[in-house]
């Protein structure tokens, strides 16, 4: 997975500690090496975690190498956007999306 300023990679291990107990609304990007919208999504997340930074936290989960989370929230597609406030999923988007749009849809739960 590409390494992206400001986004964070968890796995099926850290998922608990880094989204599920963060205190900040999580944005978790489901994506693949392999999927070429995801990885249009870098540089938007990138964007998106600095323009945040202390309101929410953007991470990505590979989910070719984490497949107990990818199915524990039923993930099909590439790439889906899991929004988690304390610890509970609030909302799903799925599919890449200009960054206009995905502040547009984030802004309800920031």
């Amino acid at each position: 997975m590409i390494d992206l300023a400001g986004v964070t990679s968890v796995t099926d291990a850290d998922f608990e500690a880094e989204v599920i107990g963060a205190e900040l609304p999580v944005l978790v990007e489901f994506t693949a090496d392999w999927c070429p919208p995801c990885r249009q999504m870098g540089p938007v997340l990138s964007a998106l975690a600095a323009e945040e930074e202390g309101r929410l936290k953007v991470v990505q989960l590979d989910v070719d190498t984490n497949p107990e989370t990818t199915r524990a929230y039923r993930v099909l597609s590439m790439p889906t956007f899991l929004v988690f406030r304390d610890g509970e999923p609030v909302k799903s988007m799925v599919g890449a999306r200009p960054r206009r749009r995905l502040l547009e849809e984030l802004s309800d739960v920031l």
